[in-house]
């Protein structure tokens, strides 16, 4: 059956009587750097807590500017919830044995989860250039984990091709040469298309990429934000969802109803193809994640979908 059949049979049904079975979810946070807003992502943790992810993961910032939030916070996950945090960490702004350094602390301390990426440019720089004596790309960083840890290691994807990739082709190789470094997990840049993401990991699947390839999902409230962000990771924003988004830049309240709606649907296409990995991409905040969860399906512990 075509990617189009699929999606088109997964619209036929009705989402009142839908009940998708065996789902596995995950969240990403970024590191707070006020006090306001770590108490603000603590109450989005509790909230989302119960929904028993397989993983958290907290990103790093560019060039490293948020390694020490982002420690401090994997390891308040680590002590005082029942999640698994995954730290994020990047090639950027250090040389081999710092880095080597960071994840033997972390392993230390009893954190086996990490997200290895290249990492973006340092701020006021337009390109990535290797650090000297750095890891030069993550598949090097992925090399370099293994050496330290049997460390449970995710890597990114694009299904909308990294926009400094020269193409596809060269954008699958580099994730395959991830893969067979040591990877045990893909995680998507998020998408809009569902069948942007099946058409990648069709590919990915024909290129030998055999571990799960999670899909990333960015709940869109505030449209003109996620341009701006789609137009530095080459994720591509169809114009339909523009149109979901007309009118309603002083009316945060649809705006989240219409932004629950498309991602409800998103899923349900992606489901009814296969996929039972979800990555959402949560922008510290735990209504949207957490409504379309039980829209899911996916419920706290005890509680199940009527």
């Amino acid at each position: 059956m075509s990617h189009q059949a699929i999606i088109a049979e997964a619209t036929a049904c009705s989402l009142l009587d839908w009940h998708p079975e065996n789902l596995k979810i995950s969240f990403e946070f970024f590191p707070p750097n006020t006090e306001a807003m770590e108490e603000q992502l603590w109450q989005v943790i509790r909230r989302l807590e119960p929904l028993q992810p397989e993983f958290v993961s907290v990103t790093y910032g560019a060039g490293g500017s948020t390694r020490e939030r982002t420690h401090r916070t994997v390891l308040r996950i680590l002590e005082e919830t029942n999640l698994t945090p995954a730290a994020h960490l990047t090639c950027v702004g250090a040389e081999r044995a710092e880095i080597d350094a960071i994840a033997q602390q972390y392993w230390d301390e009893g954190v086996r989860h990490i997200v290895a990426l290249r990492g973006d440019p340092p701020e006021g720089q337009d390109s990535y250039t290797p650090h000297p004596g750095g890891y030069a790309y993550a598949e090097d960083l992925v090399t370099g984990l293994t050496a330290i840890g049997d460390f449970d290691l995710s890597v990114a994807a694009y299904p909308d091709v990294h926009p400094e990739a020269p193409s596809a082709e060269a954008d699958l190789d580099f994730l395959k040469r991830k893969v067979d470094a040591g990877a045990n997990r893909v995680i998507t840049q998020y998408f809009f298309e569902p069948e942007t993401y099946l058409r990648f990991r069709d590919k990915a699947v024909a290129a030998g990429i055999d571990v799960p390839i999670v899909a990333g999902i960015m709940p869109v409230t505030n449209f003109k934000q996620v341009q701006q962000f789609s137009a530095g990771c080459g994720a591509v924003v169809p114009d339909w969802l523009g149109r979901h988004f007309e009118g309603l830049d002083d009316d945060m309240a649809t705006r989240r109803l219409v932004a629950s709606a498309i991602v409800a649907e998103q899923c349900r296409q992606l489901i009814a193809a296969d996929v039972h990995e979800f990555h959402f991409y949560t922008l510290n905040r735990a209504e949207l994640t957490a409504g379309i969860c039980h829209l899911l399906g996916i419920r706290p512990s005890g509680e199940q979908a009527a």
